[in-house]
């Protein structure tokens, strides 16, 4: 394995998660996207002394560093290597059944980012790679899931532009498609940044400061590790854990998530889920949650200037009834 790198982390939206979940000494919350423990830290803070965090994240990488920053908090810190949808399943371990508030932080690390060899930025030359469980000795569940390097080598032209366009939104999706197809003819695409110079020299020049390769990016990112599909899981997972009055927060980074949570939000709170021009409702469905954010809560001027990666998260919050 490569040798994890010293980074610096800054937790988006801190202090607004921490004043929605309320912590208290005797709580028990689940930052279910641990990374870097930025957000545990503060939690551990303000809820002690007595405050509990369980931390979970499919990246062992981003674990081994956080272990060593939160071994501080001593047994009021649990970390679980594991993902988020299945929180229910590896609390079974620790006998938690219930808890008191839980954070969905869903954006990337710098972990992940600054690392080369994981193949999420192409802002740094490293194998077209992208799994968020890196690949260490042993590790059945890297081994069986696609790289994308797999992805965009082995995908139909078609396949592609369907990554691209559900995942990414690219509105280029099948002009990027068709010049990987005709590229990797004559050879393999196998490196970040190779993959994004031919994103870059397929599409117009845009007037946004984002790199052209961006969505694209976000498109395999999203597809490799079944992203979409593990919020809608977790989301529920998470509201199943809630004790009453607890709180559910989540933070987003592009459109496809803030709208899967807006909705499933929204459909939590509602009193009637019946299909429009129902005459009489028979759903019998009932409100689980109270909305306390009826919009998203952004970053301000001043977090975004400190940590750039803060400008495009989104924060949501439910109270359960």
């Amino acid at each position: 394995m490569p040798k994890i790198m010293d980074v610096s982390h800054i937790p988006v939206l801190c202090d607004k998660v921490v004043n929605f979940l309320e912590p208290h000494p005797e709580g028990v919350y689940i930052d279910g996207t641990v990374g870097l423990g930025g957000h545990s830290v503060a939690l551990l803070k303000a809820s002690a002394p007595n405050g509990k965090i369980i931390g979970i994240d499919l990246d062992t990488d981003a674990l081994t560093v956080t272990k060593d920053r939160l071994q501080v908090f001593g047994e009021r810190c649990s970390l679980i290597n594991g993902n988020f949808a299945e929180m229910n399943t590896l609390l079974e371990t620790h006998a938690v059944h219930a808890v008191d508030g839980i954070l969905l932080d869903l954006g990337v690390s710098s972990l992940q980012l600054d690392a080369p060899h994981r193949g999420f930025s192409f802002n740094h030359t490293g194998p077209l790679d992208m799994r968020m469980t890196p690949e260490h000795k042993n590790d059945t569940a890297a081994e069986t899931m696609l790289t994308a390097m797999q992805v965009v080598n082995d995908s139909t032209v078609e396949g592609l532009v369907d990554i691209f366009k559900r995942y990414g939104e690219e509105r280029f999706a099948k002009r990027i498609a068709h010049r990987i197809a005709a590229v990797r003819q004559h050879e393999p695409i196998t490196t970040t940044t190779q993959l994004a110079e031919i994103v870059a020299q397929t599409v117009p020049k845009r007037r946004s400061k984002i790199h052209p390769a961006t969505r694209v990016f976000q498109a395999l990112r999203i597809y490799i590790n079944a992203e979409l599909e593990n919020l809608m899981a977790g989301l529920d997972v998470a509201l199943a854990l809630l004790k009453p009055n607890g709180r559910l927060c989540v933070i987003t980074f592009h459109s496809l998530e803030d709208r899967i949570v807006k909705h499933r939000f929204q459909t939590w709170a509602r009193m009637c889920i019946c299909p429009p021009k129902t005459p009489i409702c028979i759903c019998e469905h009932r409100p689980s949650v109270e909305i306390l954010t009826k919009r998203p809560v952004l970053p301000d001027v001043a977090e975004v200037q400190h940590n750039p990666r803060a400008r495009s998260a989104k924060l949501r919050v439910v109270c359960k009834l």
